[in-house]
C-alpha cells in the first residue's frame, strides 16, 4: 500500500466513523430504526442484565468501557462497537439492549448476548458442546424480537409498515459455537460439520425477520479467528507453515473462510428466493484483513492484547481481562485487540467504516 493511498483511505475512515452530518452515506438510506441479533461483537449491555452470571462477568465492570465516558456498559471492549459506529452513521442514537426495561426502543433495539451461540444450548448439548456463558442463543432472542414487535405493532401490516425503514444486523453468529467446540476439543473435522446446521439456523433467522417485514438485512460472516490472540496463544508452534504472511494461524483462517463461503451461497439462495428483500452479506473476514493491513501500515500493535497478561500476545486464558493484577495498556488506541478475543474501539471503528463502504451500494437505498 502506498502512502498516498493509505492516506486517502485514512481521511475517508475519518469521515466515516466521525459523528454522523447530513452528507453521510448511510443517512441517504433514511433508516428509522436498526435492530441487532448476535453475539458479544454486537451486545450492548443484554448479558451484563442476566442474573447471575451476567452480573458478575468482567464486561460489568471496568476497564471495559473505559473510553465509554468510563462507563462499563456490558460492551465486549474498550468503547464503541460496529453497531454503534454503524447507528451513528445511520443518524440515530445508539441500540439500547433488549434487556434494560426502563430503555426507549422508538429506533430499534438490541438482542445480541456476549457468549451467545448460533445453535440453541440443547442441540449443542447433542453435540456434547456445554455453553457457559448464556442460554441465551439466536432462537431465544428471535422470540425477544417476536414479543418485542408483538407490543409495539398493532398487527402485522402495521408492522410491515414500520420496519420498512429499517435495518436488521442478523449476527455476527456462530463464532461462539466453534469457540466453544474447538476449547473443548472437538477436531476440524466436527467443525465443519456443525457448518450446514449453524448456516441454516442463521437462514431461518433472515426469513423469520424478513416475514416481519424486514427490507434491508445484513448477515455478516465470521472473523479470520487464526488472527486473534486468544487462539494465536492457545496454538502457538514453532512450524512456519502453520501461519499465513500476516502471522496468523492457516487451518483457524480457513474454516473461517469455508465457514463465510458456506454463508454467503446460502444467502444468495434466499436471495433469489425473496426478491423483494436486501439479503447482505457482511464480510468481517476482509474488513479485519483490511484493518490488519491499516493497523501495520500505521505501526499499530497488531498482536497482542491491550488488557491482558503473559507470552507473546499478552494473554492468558486463566487471567483474562478484568482479573486481578491484569494491566490495561496506556494507549488504547494503539491496539487492535482490546483483551484477545474483542477489539479496541478504534479496531471497530476501522472495521465498521470499511464495512459500511462496502455494504452502502448494495444496500439500494432509494425511498
Amino acid at each position: 500500500m502506498s502512502r498516498k493511498l493509505a492516506i486517502a483511505i485514512f481521511l475517508f475512515l475519518v469521515s466515516c466513523v466521525s459523528l454522523p452530518t447530513n452528507a453521510h452515506p448511510l443517512k441517504i438510506c433514511e433508516f428509522e430504526r436498526i435492530y441487532q441479533l448476535g453475539d458479544s461483537i454486537s451486545d450492548t449491555g443484554n448479558l451484563i442484565r442476566e442474573y447471575p452470571i451476567g452480573a458478575n462477568t468482567a464486561f460489568a465492570k471496568l476497564p471495559y468501557g473505559e473510553n465509554f465516558f468510563n462507563n462499563a456498559t456490558g460492551r465486549c471492549s474498550n468503547g464503541f462497537l460496529m453497531i454503534d459506529y454503524i447507528a451513528m452513521a445511520a443518524g440515530l442514537p445508539l441500540l439500547q439492549p433488549y434487556k434494560n426495561t426502563t430503555a426507549n426502543f422508538e429506533h430499534g433495539a438490541n438482542f445480541a448476548v456476549a457468549g451467545s451461540t448460533a445453535l440453541s444450548t440443547p442441540v449443542l448439548a447433542n453435540k456434547k458442546i456445554l455453553n457457559p456463558v448464556t442460554n441465551s442463543s439466536l432462537d431465544i432472542q428471535l422470540d425477544w424480537m417476536t414479543s418485542h414487535f408483538d407490543s409495539v405493532c398493532v398487527d402485522h401490516r402495521d408492522c410491515v409498515e414500520k420496519l420498512h425503514k429499517s435495518l436488521f444486523m442478523v449476527g455476527e453468529i456462530g463464532g461462539n459455537d466453534y469457540n466453544y467446540a474447538i476449547f473443548q476439543g472437538k477436531s476440524m473435522d466436527d467443525l465443519r460439520s456443525m457448518v450446514p446446521d449453524i448456516v441454516n439456523v442463521i437462514v431461518e433467522a433472515v426469513k423469520k425477520v424478513i416475514s416481519y417485514g424486514a427490507t434491508r438485512v445484513v448477515v455478516p460472516g465470521n472473523f479470520p479467528i487464526g488472527c486473534l490472540p486468544i487462539y494465536q496463544t492457545a496454538f502457538q508452534t514453532n512450524v512456519s507453515a502453520a501461519y499465513d504472511k500476516n502471522q496468523c494461524l492457516k487451518q483457524l483462517n480457513d474454516f473461517a473462510t469455508y465457514h463465510n463461503e458456506q454463508l454467503q451461497k446460502a444467502i444468495h439462495k434466499l436471495q433469489q428466493e425473496t426478491p423483494n428483500a436486501m439479503i447482505i452479506y457482511g464480510d468481517y473476514y476482509n474488513a479485519y484483513q483490511f484493518l490488519l493491513n491499516f493497523a501495520r501500515f500505521y505501526g499499530f500493535d497488531t498482536e497482542r492484547a491491550c488488557c491482558g497478561i503473559g507470552g507473546k500476545y499478552n494473554f492468558d486464558l486463566r487471567r483474562m481481562c478484568g482479573a486481578a493484577g491484569v494491566e490495561v495498556c496506556s494507549d488504547p488506541h494503539r491496539y487492535m485487540s482490546w483483551d484477545g478475543v474483542h477489539l479496541t474501539q478504534e479496531g471497530y471503528k476501522i472495521m465498521s467504516a470499511w464495512l459500511i463502504h462496502n455494504i452502502f451500494h448494495k444496500l439500494h437505498c432509494h425511498f
